[in-house]
């Protein structure tokens, strides 16, 4: 797959990672949907309140509506942002735009920048990448600490 996308026309490539990206998305909200109905009042209740669904509540709830386009531009919390939305019933009609408009940035992103990242990530060698992604966890988690420090 990976040579098709390298080797594929722009818009096509375009086309392809923002209808990937809406079947994630959608799947993704309708399960949160479905787990809601599912466990509610049963004893997986708890598992609602882990640590990624409340921090992903926590940023639906400080940006509403926002918080869907915007978990695209994120990394780590975009599957969680799309279960909260399901979890809390969101309105399709709010919903449905929102993630469209996400994943028209996703799909953007990772037609021109993202995947020439990847590509050249590759090239490069996985003890490259190994340690690209380590300083970026390293990144996040320092991020994470100073905005819960400075709200």
């Amino acid at each position: 797959m990976m040579d098709w996308l390298r080797e594929a026309p722009l818009d096509w490539a375009y086309l392809f990672l923002f209808l990937l990206a809406m079947a994630r998305a959608n799947i993704t909200y309708w399960i949160g949907r479905g787990v809601v109905a599912g466990v509610s009042h049963s004893r997986f209740e708890r598992f609602l309140e882990g640590p990624i669904y409340l921090r992903a509540r926590r940023f639906v709830a400080r940006w509403g509506i926002l918080a869907v386009p915007l978990s695209f531009l994120t990394v780590g919390i975009q599957t969680a942002v799309n279960a909260s939305a399901g979890m809390s019933r969101m309105p399709l009609a709010r919903y449905l735009p929102a993630v469209v408009v996400g994943c028209l940035l996703w799909a953007l992103i990772y037609a021109t920048v993202g995947m020439a990242v990847v590509y050249a990530a590759l090239a490069v060698g996985w003890q490259w990448i190994v340690l690209a992604v380590a300083l970026l966890a390293v990144g996040t988690v320092l991020w994470i600490r100073y905005r819960r420090r400075n709200g």
